[in-house]
């Protein structure tokens, strides 16, 4: 097997899964780890989570991806060996890595944790790190991050269940705090029931919310209302059921990535209610600007979250049994869990089992 370009500047053997060109098909691939620098914390990688962005990547839909690309964002495991100024973790202990692994840590964003919105963030897979070589991600045995960049998994988390909530449940808990959406008897609509939607109806009931679910399927209400605790469901293109519904809700979490109209969303929303933005239209979206102001609302946007408020998700989420619906997968199943992604077959996240799945001798 083809070892790639950075196996001179690093001594430590990995494996993984890596996709070698835009057709994105994963196959094995043997690379290369940092050793365990004095801030740095290594980890053996036991699940990893499939996220929708795995797939844009793989496929260089973002016009940025680098290959051979490792894919996965949502990396949950167990410490091996921690650097000699590591002071938040030890051996043993159950950790995380997201979507980021580095930042300029001098910025005012970088400052006020909110890495996430750093200029010079480094994401965990597919882009050059700050030793020039490329970003290897958690479809593999091993992870090496900065102490910064990691997060303590809580006891009461499985770490199967954990490891979506590091991308998935970050992306909407943070807006649902953020523009205030967090405090109980508010109403909150959520468009798009998959594996970003599902979390964020589960994190507004956490919070006290009564929770809408939007979607063009009329058969996911059963599963928003029976399953997930939704107080309602509206079918978007049902003009009577939204008609019906306008002016009710404080804020609406948005997380479709396909293109779609805006304009019967801020109907819903009350006056100073706003609509936040968590999907990524590969188009731009239509906005119509006369009914904002007509009820001082707002669009906004959400990315992610910093360090701090991501381990602040998480004690929440341990707290309140927040944990995502998840289908585990053996690794040799992941381009067919590819294919099942992109037409919306999976409810609501696959993770992988890369602990008992993922051997080299495949």
């Amino acid at each position: 097997m083809e070892m790639n370009s950075g196996s001179i500047e690093h001594p430590r053997k990995a494996f993984g899964w890596a996709a070698r060109d835009t057709s994105g098909f994963l196959s094995p691939f043997n690379f290369s780890r940092r050793e365990t620098g004095e801030k740095d914390v290594a980890f053996k990688v036991l699940y990893c989570g499939v996220c929708h962005s795995d797939l844009h990547m793989l496929k260089n839909e973002w016009s940025f991806s680098t290959y051979p690309l490792v894919p996965g964002h949502e990396i949950a495991g167990v410490v091996t060996e921690v650097g000699s100024k590591v002071e938040k973790f030890k051996v043993g202990d159950k950790v995380g890595v997201g979507c980021l692994v580095d930042s300029c840590r001098s910025c005012q964003n970088c400052a006020d944790n909110l890495e996430n919105y750093c200029p010079k963030f480094i994401l965990t897979y597919g882009v050059k790190n700050v030793d020039d070589t490329i970003t290897y991600g958690g479809y593999s045995d091993s992870m090496v991050a900065e102490e910064h960049f990691v997060v303590h998994i809580p006891d009461g988390l499985p770490l199967d269940a954990a490891a979506p909530l590091l991308c998935a449940g970050i992306t909407v808990y943070s807006p649902l705090r953020y523009y205030g959406l967090d405090k109980p008897g508010l109403h909150v609509g959520v468009v798009g029931l998959g594996g970003l939607g599902h979390m964020a109806v589960k994190f507004a009931k956490a919070f006290g919310a009564n929770v809408t679910v939007i979607s063009t399927s009329p058969n996911k209400k059963e599963e928003a209302i029976g399953h997930l605790g939704a107080d309602s469901f509206l079918i978007s293109r049902d003009k009577d059921q939204m008609q019906a519904a306008v002016g009710t809700l404080d804020g609406i979490i948005d997380t479709v990535s396909a293109v779609h109209p805006l304009l019967p969303l801020i109907g819903l929303l009350k006056s100073h209610g706003k609509l936040v933005m968590v999907g990524a239209p590969e188009k731009p979206l239509e906005l119509p600007v006369f009914p904002l102001l007509l009820g001082r609302k707002l669009v906004a946007g959400s990315n992610i979250g910093g360090l701090k408020e991501t381990q602040e998700m998480l004690d929440f989420a341990a707290k309140h049994s927040v944990k995502p619906d998840i289908e585990i997968i053996p690794i040799d199943y992941v381009n067919t869990a590819m294919e099942r992604l992109h037409k919306a077959d999976v409810k609501y996240r696959f993770v992988i089992d890369i602990g008992n799945t993922l051997k080299q001798s495949i």
